[in-house]
């Protein structure tokens, strides 16, 4: 069985495999398209990451190519239905990625409230002149609304850590019931919420899901974070209302065209922008890979995990 790993990601996982396994990592830090598209039609499995997109050319190189094991909850990365058609197999890492994910989207949630990053920013050239008492204000989160848009694994979790604060937690979900929280249809969610969360897969249908129309819905005084993927968000016109302060303010893991950053965004003290580090721990890597691999032994034992399509 020879597995192909398209990103150098944590070792520790993968010593003491089966004897009759062959694994390639990649040399550097990752193998190009060439590089896969090249190397790929001598291997029964690949182990793709999140951030390469793997496309008909790619799929159509594996030639014995029996499944993708995806290092990341998102797929959107790979053509899935594609894969389906040439009947392989593609697994996701939906577990490993909930504790870190859904510490980040506090952090930046927390961060945003109590203006933290623009603070930060400022008293290295203001030093002396930041301090007053009612100077630097921000928001506390008690008794506040969160309202979550996606209710899975992530989002769950987000919701039990936001009640930990005192906050009131409403949620929109197009299939799943979850007993204990609120749910509401998406136009209620972002007209009644203080702070709003994003924990959707990017699909058809949840591209640019929160456009002109659904900003325009947000309370003034209302916080936007997301740590889901960035064009279910119209970047653009989110940059617009930040800007004109038609929204309180955001804070963004994840953006539309990454790694490039609407240039608008750049200049905002209201806005907060991390580099896509939603799943960015050292523990959390390792736990990815060991999600990756066990799906790879349970495809080959018979019993898929994780399969998306």
């Amino acid at each position: 069985m020879k597995i192909l790993v398209t990103y150098d990601i944590p070792r520790e996982p993968f010593k003491n495999l089966p004897t009759d396994w062959e694994i390639t990592f990649p040399e550097g830090e990752k193998l190009t398209k060439e590089e896969i598209i090249r190397m790929l039609p001598e291997y029964d499995i690949l182990l793709a990451i999140f951030s390469r997109p793997i496309d008909k050319e790619i799929i159509d190189a594996g030639k014995k190519l029996k499944l993708i094991s995806n290092y990341g909850v998102g797929y959107n990365n790979i053509d899935i239905q594609y894969a389906r058609k040439k009947g392989i197999t593609v697994c996701n890492t939906p577990e490993s990625v909930c504790d870190p994910t859904a510490e980040l989207c506090m952090a930046l949630l927390l961060g945003i409230a109590r203006r933290i990053g623009e603070f930060d920013r400022r008293i290295r050239t203001e030093r002396e002149g930041m301090w007053g008492v009612m100077k630097n204000l921000g928001y506390g989160l008690r008794g506040k609304t969160l309202g979550i848009i996606g209710m899975g694994h992530i989002g769950q979790n987000v919701a039990c850590k936001a009640a930990a604060f005192g906050m009131n937690i409403l949620y929109y979900n197009r299939k799943t019931e979850v007993p204990g929280y609120k749910k509401t249809d998406l136009d209620s969610l972002l007209k009644e919420s203080d702070f709003i969360s994003i924990h959707t897969p990017l699909t058809e249908v949840t591209h640019h899901l929160i456009g002109e129309r659904e900003l325009g819905l947000m309370k003034k005084t209302a916080f936007l974070i997301n740590t889901a993927r960035g064009a279910v968000i119209d970047e653009e016109v989110l940059s617009r209302f930040l800007e004109k302060r038609q929204i309180a303010g955001a804070a963004l893991d994840v953006f539309e065209r990454e790694p490039h950053i609407t240039e608008l965004l750049y200049s905002l003290d209201n806005v907060i922008l991390v580099p896509h580090i939603g799943t960015a721990t050292y523990d959390g890597r390792i736990a990815m890979a060991q999600e990756a691999l066990d799906n790879i032994r349970n495809y080959l034992n018979g019993k898929p995990t994780n399969v998306v399509n």
